[in-house]
Order: C-alpha cells, then sequence, then structure tokens
C-alpha cells in the first residue's frame, strides 16, 4: 500500500523486491491518480486504483475498498511513497488497528505511526516489523544521542512490541523479547533512495510465504544485503542501483539453495 503523484517507483520497488523473493501474488494497492504509471511499470505484480484527493495521495474514502483489498492477504506492506496528512495519518492507523496478520510498516506509515504510539503499541499480539532509518527512527521516539545505536534500537522493540529493523551500515534487527540480530552483509551502494523499498518487499514476500516475523526482518536484510555486494561486484557501489539489487537476487536464493 504506496505510492503518490512523483513517487510512482516505491510500490513498484517494493513488488519487485517480493516476486523476486518467492511470493506467488503481489497486489499493489496505489492511488487512482498513479495507476496507468503503475500498471505500465508491472507485468507481474497486480495494481489496483483506490480513491484518490487532488494532492495526488490517498483519500480518507480509499479505506474501505483497501480493507477490502487486504481481506485474505497473508501479509501486508504498508507506506513506501505513501506521502503525509492527517487524513493518510487515520488510514494507516485504521488499517493497522483492523488488519490482523503481519505488517510491515516503512517510510510514510512509519511516520504517521510516530503521531499515534498507541496504535503500534495495541498490536502487540500481531506481529509487526518496522523498517526505519535513523531520522525515522528519532521521530518514533528512538533515542540514539549516545552513540548506542543497538542499545537503542533494543529499548524501543522491548518498549513497544514490534520487530524493529534500524537500516543503515550493519542493519540492526531487535526484537521484542530482547534478542538483537546485527547484519553483516550489505555495502554503501544499498544507500541510494529506493534500496529500502526492495528490502521491504523481500520482508513482506517471506512474511507471506509462513517465515515467522525473526525469520523474515533478519532473513530479509541479510538476503538484501547479499544482492546488494552481488551487485556492487558486477556494477561497483557508485553504478549500482535498487532495480540492481533486486535483479541480483535469483543469484542469492541459488547460493542459499546450494548451501541446503
Amino acid at each position: 500500500v504506496g505510492g503518490s503523484t512523483g513517487y510512482t517507483g516505491a510500490p513498484v520497488l517494493c513488488a519487485r523486491g517480493a516476486l523476486r523473493s518467492g511470493a506467488g501474488l503481489v497486489s499493489l494497492a496505489v492511488p487512482e491518480t498513479i495507476y496507468p504509471i503503475i500498471a505500465a511499470k508491472c507485468d507481474e505484480a497486480m495494481p489496483s486504483p483506490l480513491p484518490a484527493g487532488e494532492d495526488g495521495r490517498l483519500s480518507e474514502e480509499a479505506l474501505v475498498p483497501l480493507l477490502g483489498a487486504l481481506a485474505g492477504k497473508d501479509a501486508a506492506l504498508i507506506g513506501p511513497g505513501l506521502g503525509q496528512n492527517p487524513g493518510l495519518d487515520s488510514l494507516v492507523c485504521q488499517v493497522l488497528s483492523t488488519v490482523n496478520f503481519p505488517m510491515v510498516v516503512d517510510a510514510d506509515g512509519i511516520n504517521a505511526l510516530s503521531r499515534h504510539m498507541d496504535v503500534l503499541d495495541a498490536r502487540r499480539d500481531c506481529p509487526t516489523i518496522l523498517t526505519p532509518h535513523d531520522g525515522e527512527f528519532a521521530r518514533l521516539g528512538g533515542d540514539l544521542s549516545s552513540g548506542d545505536r543497538l542499545g537503542a534500537a533494543r529499548t524501543f522493540a522491548q518498549a513497544h512490541g514490534c520487530l524493529l529493523v534500524l537500516k543503515g551500515h550493519r542493519t540492526i534487527v531487535s526484537l521484542p523479547d530482547g534478542e538483537v540480530f546485527v547484519n553483516t552483509t550489505g555495502n554503501s551502494g544499498l544507500a541510494k533512495g529506493g534500496s529500502g523499498d526492495v528490502l521491504t518487499g523481500i520482508i513482506a514476500s517471506l512474511l507471506a510465504q509462513g517465515a515467522t516475523a525473526v525469520q523474515a526482518a533478519a532473513g530479509g536484510v541479510w538476503i538484501h544485503g547479499r544482492a546488494g555486494d552481488l551487485a556492487a561486484e558486477a556494477l561497483t557501489p557508485y553504478a549500482m542501483t535498487p532495480q540492481d539489487a533486486a535483479a541480483a537476487l535469483p543469484e542469492v536464493f541459488r547460493e542459499l539453495t546450494a548451501l541446503g
């Protein structure tokens, strides 16, 4: 669930990450204003147009059809390219309050939650994975002032009962029980805009295929980083793009299959 006028790449990159990670069916819920663009970009993923406002973002009238589109899904991702306004805050919160299956929240979904943390706290019994960079983490209330990213991530995940993927050099995956994983794959080429969209698509895909939230978050981060390393080997971190990382995913799964 995402996209808006000027931000048509984010949901498409999410879909590519999901499809390259084994998801059987991937649907995109996007504003009707950008639907023709998204449809032209997608061959395998299935976009649906939802009511939009004059600003090219989903309107509050999109809630009912969106909930209908989410019915029967195994997992969902909300936020990339969504934009921000009070109506979208309400839409994000109502979706998270209604949907009882695993959710990945990224980008503007995180920004909406930052103003309504009670909605996150109410999902303690339902897997919720947040994927902020440092700036988004600070808006959520995460405290990085001490320089202890690992400690801050652990404290946040425990306090709010969610899984936190704190992106950056050595991305941190923190669990509600206090356990923390530090990723070792990836390179500076993954700092480019759009890379996080591929990552969240991978995580959502793994969730939909039955992985636990921990497996999807930690495994997804490692897989994304490894794909980025393969792309960098072929193209250099300077020249690689998020699409190149998505294109390298088949080789990552080939490697994993060889490992048994």
